[in-house]
């Protein structure tokens, strides 16, 4: 394939099957991030998403090596892949997939032995990988300048965006979601360097921006908004707001050009409050995820802000909020643990991630776990991805304890405040009695009529939601979300009954109960990713 001098570059994640139990994985380690985390006990209304490994796509992007990215291969393709012949093959992996990593580097030596091996992601954070996995190469942090100067490439050459999707395969109550959105990585890192963190301590508690300025993340906008035709963006960058000169040049630059860009971020608190819920409204920040983490244990990035009352006021404006929460921290018993689940469930949040304390390598958590002798080296790697049973000795908690206690966390969340999509649903309609769109501004009232067209779009599907709900409560909660709708909106013209047929025709017919079949084996069949040979450059 690539012939000639000319070196070249396999670029691959780990390979498919996920979701299942067998020698490389287990099945609560799924290839979806809101079914396996966030949405995981709602059923037929969990969102099942998957997404790519974006920094191959980077990486293949910013290099002027010959390359070809495998996104989640079966094996017969990475064999296959290899016969074709390169020069270096760099395989990205995460802890928990340590063996999957380990298998590919052996197949890489069996296949093509001349081929050199380079290792990276959060993987490469495991002490003495390079012994454990036989390699040439370990790459750590931000992995553009680091080939490059391997490669004998000019390091400082700019950094060019690629066009992706910021997820694949979307399919909520069954149906396929058409809406298109891109993904955006300013940069990489967080500085903040909580002691959990993976990704700070990955990047060594810095941000290193590959978009500096706001012009430079403007101009990349309009680029993939013209690539992707979408204007809807999943920003990829560890606390984005935090940045808030550059975000402020940003918005000035969208107002004075009058475009409406749209996103979903990751903040936090003391950046949300900092740059406030009118310029979010402004620069059309429809999504946050948001650290939440403990009502107990304040970080400080939550110090002096009240974490409820900031949802509330980000949902009265139409903004939907996925806060996160830990469990099994120090100080949490088999009493005080359920206030901590009790308080992530008052924060009222459109969604709700849990995730179990995990003392992943080279955080500041690992190096105290093991120096204390707290780490569980007898759990094998495969089992530390937060969704299971925790890796250490914790003195309150059994490992079957925490199992137990994280999916009746979810459980409780789900039977409380009802699905995730019908929150979102009061979420949007909120946004239309926002006090920031009684306005004569221009670009502002031109956000208000974007906020109607969401909430007219998603009015059809309200009175199916009534129906599909499995309790009295929610069915309630349904009710009152689709008079609100009727009361803002008016009646649903025949257009908009008509769109909501097919969604009507699985509630009422077999094909439904095909849909529920079909969502309970996706985390076996579509989880296991499906993206092979792309971004060839």
């Amino acid at each position: 394939m690539f012939g000639g001098s000319k070196m070249s570059l396999l670029l691959t994640s780990v390979f498919r099957p996920f979701g299942v139990d067998d020698a490389f994985g287990r099945k609560e380690n799924k290839l979806e991030l809101f079914h396996n985390q966030v949405t995981r006990e709602q059923g037929i209304f969990s969102m099942r998403y998957n997404h790519r490994s974006f920094g191959l796509y980077f990486i293949a992007e910013n290099i002027q090596m010959p390359s070809v990215v495998l996104d989640f291969p079966t094996l017969k393709q990475f064999r296959k892949e290899l016969k074709k012949g390169y020069d270096y093959v760099g395989i990205s992996f995460i802890t928990p997939n340590f063996v999957k990593a380990k298998k590919m580097a052996e197949i890489v030596r069996e296949v093509s032995p001349n081929t050199k091996i380079i290792l990276g992601g959060h993987g490469t954070r495991i002490p003495d990988i390079q012994d454990k996995i036989d390699c040439d190469h370990v790459i750590t942090g931000e992995g553009i300048k680091p080939l490059r100067r391997l490669f004998g490439e000019p390091e400082n050459a700019p950094i060019k965006h690629p066009a992706l999707s910021s997820a694949d395969h979307k399919r909520i109550l069954g149906l396929p979601v058409a809406m298109k959105s891109a993904v955006l990585i300013p940069g990489v890192g967080c500085p903040n360097g909580c002691r959990f963190c993976s990704t700070s301590h990955f990047f060594d508690k810095t941000y290193t921006p590959f978009l500096e300025t706001g012009q430079q993340i403007f101009d990349t906008l309009v680029d993939l908004s013209a690539q992707m035709k979408t204007d809807d963006f999943f920003v990829m960058d560890e606390n984005f707001l935090l940045h808030k000169d550059r975000a402020m040049e940003l918005l000035d630059l969208m107002q004075q050009n009058n475009r409406f860009f749209n996103f979903s971020i990751f903040s936090s608190a003391e950046a949300i409050t900092a740059f406030g819920i009118d310029n979010m409204l402004r620069l059309g920040v429809r999504y946050v995820w948001i650290g939440a983490e403990s009502r107990q244990v304040l970080f400080e990035k939550n110090k002096g802000i009240d974490t409820g009352e900031l949802v509330a006021k980000m949902r009265q404006n139409g903004i939907i909020v996925l806060a996160s929460s830990i469990l099994f921290l120090e100080h949490q018993d088999k009493d005080n643990i359920y206030e901590d689940i009790d308080f992530a469930i008052g924060l009222n949040p459109d969604f709700t991630q849990f995730m179990q304390l995990g003392p992943l390598p080279q955080t500041k958590l690992y190096q105290e776990y093991e120096e204390k002798g707290m780490l569980r080296h007898d759990i094998p790697f495969e089992e530390w991805h937060g969704q299971h049973r925790i890796w250490f000795d914790h003195p309150n908690f059994t490992g079957e304890e925490t199992e137990t206690i994280l999916r009746n966390a979810f459980r409780k969340e789900f039977e409380q405040l009802g699905p995730s999509i019908l929150r979102s649903g009061q979420t949007l309609i909120n946004s239309l009695s926002s006090p920031v769109y009684q306005t004569e501004d221009p670009y502002l009232l031109q956000r208000y009529q974007q906020q109607l067209a969401k909430c007219k779009a998603y009015y059809w599907a309200l009175t199916a939601l009534k129906w599909l709900v499995p309790t009295a409560h929610m069915k309630q909660q349904a009710a009152q979300l689709l008079g609100e709708y009727r009361r803002q909106l008016g009646r649903r013209n025949p257009l908009q009954v008509m769109a909501a047929v097919p969604l009507y025709a699985q509630v009422l017919g077999g094909k439904f109960r095909d849909a529920i079949r079909r969502h309970r084996l996706r985390g076996q069949i579509l989880g296991h990713g499906i993206f092979h040979g792309v971004a060839v450059h």
